[in-house]
């Protein structure tokens, strides 16, 4: 498994609803932090992808700061991370930091941000175990067992050898990790500056994401979970080769609709946003929409390799794009079959490969 540090090559899920609208217009340099919330400063990172920058979040914490996601490992991103460690002085130094998930664009610079500052880390168990298992290569978290998953479902040769290629990319963007952190789990109360930020984890992006919701502010820390403009990227993975991932990740979403309609999303990707509830029904339906795409085109036993034309019309030209391609169309189709109260496809393997068809 490699991770998913780039949303899904389709970029769905892009909004015009009027109920969803962006209170800050300008985005923040590099190396600085711009005010949206008292006590919560917002900062960009870059990243080297189609999708190119990261929001990572300080909350004011008493004498220091808490940093809420650290950016991938690369020297632009420790030399912003140098600017606003500086700046941070007159009021104090980084002291905590809080990762969403594993995926190098929130992980990646944990170690080195403990080395340089003493902040310790705090997240789940699930994103801290999995990040050492994909670090580490452990089967079936390495890059042979996704390989074989995806032959198995119809990926050809030649797109399988890309893959392989690449080796590990993940250590690239998460060189080390910390030795220890502490356990966030679902409900519990963070104390930061005076305010209490509640764990609200989800499901079907990450093992155990962790986001951070403070009711005084009405402020929602979403990380990758809610986007305000493109669809967060939902894979079926070797190690949980039948899970439903988007039933997972869409229970997730809904659930998020018990915080107030107007509440303040501040997304790992894009600007922060109001609209929660309008977010999360745009991007239920556009799953929706997607598996409707996939039934139309199983008439006859079609593999995931042979859908990603439905789901991604445009080409897909990389290595990179091809595992989300591939882990998406699996994470749909997954779906499908494990439709209640009635599965919408069935499964067939034919020499060897999984294909998928409508239930008559």
């Amino acid at each position: 498994m490699i991770c998913r540090c780039l949303r899904h090559p389709c970029g769905g899920g892009s909004n015009l609803s009027q109920d969803i609208s962006y209170p800050h217009e300008e985005l923040p340099a590099a190396g600085t932090t711009t005010a949206v919330a008292p006590g919560v400063e917002w900062l960009r990172m870059p990243l080297p992808f189609a999708l190119d920058h990261i929001n990572l979040w300080l909350l004011e914490d008493g004498a220091g700061w808490t940093a809420v996601d650290t950016g991938i490992a690369l020297d632009p991103v420790k030399d912003a991370w140098k600017s606003v460690l500086a700046s941070l002085q007159p009021k104090g130094r980084l002291t905590r930091q809080i990762v969403t998930h594993f995926h190098p664009d929130h992980l990646g610079l944990a170690a080195w941000l403990e080395r340089e500052t003493g902040a310790p880390l705090a997240m789940t168990l699930g994103e801290y175990t999995v990040a050492q298992l994909v670090a580490h290569q452990v089967p079936p978290y390495d890059l042979a067992s996704m390989a074989g998953f995806f032959r198995r479902h119809g990926l050809d040769a030649e797109r399988i050898a890309a893959l392989e290629r690449r080796g590990n990319v993940y250590r690239s963007g998460v060189p080390s990790i910390p030795a220890s952190y502490r356990r966030l789990i679902d409900g519990d109360m963070l104390a930061i500056g005076g305010r209490d930020w509640r764990v609200i984890t989800g499901y079907g992006h990450a093992p155990e994401h962790a986001s951070l919701y403070c009711d005084a502010l009405r402020v929602l820390i979403s990380g990758d979970m809610l986007l305000p403009r493109i669809s967060t990227n939902v894979s079926a993975f070797a190690s949980s080769p039948d899970c439903d991932a988007l039933g997972l990740f869409l229970e997730s979403i809904q659930a998020l609709k018990a915080l107030p309609a107007d509440t303040l999303v501040l997304p790992s990707h894009g600007r922060p946003f109001r609209g929660l509830h309008a977010r999360v029904d745009e991007l239920v339906a556009h799953h929706a929409a997607r598996c409707e795409d996939l039934l139309g085109a199983c008439d006859t036993p079609q593999s995931a390799a042979e859908l990603i034309p439905v789901l991604f019309p445009r080409e897909i030209s990389d290595a990179h794009q091809t595992m989300f391609a591939m882990g998406e169309a699996i994470a749909h189709l997954t779906h499908l079959e494990q439709a209640r109260p009635a599965p919408r496809l069935e499964r067939v393997t034919e020499n060897g490969i999984i294909r998928f068809r409508k239930v008559q």
